[in-house]
């Protein structure tokens, strides 16, 4: 046998061809030393598939028992950094495919009776992100559950919410992180949902139009746990929207960290010092001995960028592919393998440093006090006395104008300078003008209250169990 016969029986397909394949297109087109994390999704759906052809009389029960034997000895190479990766393989496919030939001989190339590559890496991907999907949704239980204990912590603590980036109204501290838990509320029902579709069945669609073996197609979705099979073959092994939707919620997850970070950015500053973050997730300058960075929510914001990218990188590899597969597909592998990694590592750290912050309440009340955050109150009180809205904002709008003059809050005008701006104005209005009195005056469902936030929390718990 010549030397270029030996090369080419390194290859599945290589009997047509006359020539070795290039070094280069070799490097260009192998996907063995970023796809092989599919390694274990990989065996799970051979020896699937492999106990079906079994009970459909397609292959032994001899084989099946080597095959489930070369499998195992194969995870254990693995597991234990053993087995060798080979370029000239392409793919984690034919790289175990090939060793377990060695292994078990004649068994191992019936394996792939009835399957292709197409619809066994469709398979293994959706194995393998089903998984990670499961794991994503218990890293986000976690980040809510340390957020909903600060907000617990910080029912009573009054914040100045913002508007504009300027101090609007009064708000509780615990109301504030509330909404974020809301936001990645959103974020896990999202992940149950598109799991539901993710969670299909491509083995059996062969290269693009099904087999004429007898394959019990519904027997493997059933040993896989899969919830459904797909009804399409062409569609079953050129579809990526699995892994493009997966890719739109992480952007959307992230979008949503991104925008924690930048509080937690401002929040920590000088200009605001409303909190502190554990030195462990922070830095400092090389040149400034002062500084503390905060590079973690700085690091997750601009990942939020490197997400949203994988994002588009997507739908544009799919946006003008004919059907069925074709090689651009095996490039939704890294940006779709750096989400998940991005999205756990990011779910992780925040989980723990959220449950680190310390809360500084009286920058947070000293910064409320100076924006007018009861002014609103103002007008609702005069509307209460019968003022029609829009007379009482023009009446509160002159006050503020005059405190701001006089460089005085709302609260510590007389009663006498207030009675001036309307005589319905009595001595109760200096409940309704401080911080304390218009946090308590919004309780109703949704509202900022003390009550309402405690309230939020308890079914936030009942939820996150």
């Amino acid at each position: 046998m010549s030397t270029n016969q030996l090369d080419k029986k390194s290859q599945a397909w290589s009997a047509l061809f006359s020539e070795p394949m290039s070094d280069l297109v070799k490097r260009y087109t192998a996907s063995v030393f970023f796809d092989k994390r599919l390694w274990r999704a990989d065996i799970q759906g051979s020896l699937a598939h492999a106990e079906m052809l079994n009970a459909q009389g397609l292959i032994s029960a001899d084989d099946l028992a080597s095959i489930q034997k070369g499998m195992a000895q194969i995870t254990s190479e693995i597991e234990t950094g053993q087995f060798e990766w080979k370029l000239d393989l392409e793919d984690v496919h034919l790289n175990i495919e090939a060793r377990l030939t060695t292994l078990v001989g004649d068994a191992g190339k019936r394996l792939h009776t009835g399957r292709s590559r197409n619809d066994q890496v469709a398979t293994d991907v959706r194995l393998w992100l089903r998984g990670e999907v499961d794991e994503l949704g218990v890293l986000l239980t976690e980040l809510q559950k340390a957020l909903v204990d600060v907000a617990e912590q910080n029912a009573d603590t009054i914040l100045p919410g913002f508007t504009h980036l300027q101090v609007a109204q009064p708000v509780a501290f615990g109301h504030h992180l509330l909404a974020y838990v809301e936001m990645f509320a959103r974020d896990a029902e999202r992940l149950v949902d598109l799991r539901k579709r993710i969670n299909r069945l491509p083995l059996g669609s062969a290269a693009l139009a099904g087999t004429s073996y007898p394959l019990d197609r519904e027997r493997v979705a059933r040993t896989l746990g899969f919830e459904a099979v797909s009804q399409n073959s062409l569609d079953a092994v050129s579809d990526r929207d699995f892994a493009i939707e997966f890719t739109a919620a992480a952007a959307l997850l992230m979008v949503h960290i991104s925008r924690l970070s930048e509080e937690l950015i401002l929040w920590m500053s000088q200009s605001f010092g409303f909190i502190d973050l554990a030195d462990r997730f922070c830095t400092g300058s090389s040149i400034m001995p002062q500084k503390k960075n905060p590079d973690v929510p700085e690091l997750a914001r601009g990942k939020t960028g490197r997400v949203v990218g994988h994002l588009m990188g997507l739908i544009t590899l799919m946006k003008g592919q004919p059907l069925a597969y074709n090689k651009d597909n095996q490039e939704d592998k890294e940006p779709l393998f750096d989400t998940v990694d991005t999205l756990k590592d990011t779910l992780r750290i925040f989980a723990e440093m959220a449950a680190g912050i310390t809360v500084k309440p009286e920058a947070m009340e000293r910064a409320a006090k100076k924006g007018y955050a009861t002014a609103t109150d103002l007008a609702d009180y005069l509307v209460k006395k019968g003022l029609p809205f829009r007379d009482a904002h023009e009446v509160v709008a002159h006050a503020v104008k005059d405190a701001i003059g006089a460089g005085v809050d709302l609260s510590e005008l007389s009663l006498d300078q207030l009675k001036a701006y309307n005589p319905a104005i009595e001595q109760d209005v200096f409940e309704v003008l401080s911080l304390r009195g218009s946090l308590n005056a919004r309780n109703l469902l949704g509202g900022t209250a003390p009550a309402q936030v405690r309230a939020q929390v308890a079914r936030h718990r009942a939820r996150l169990g």
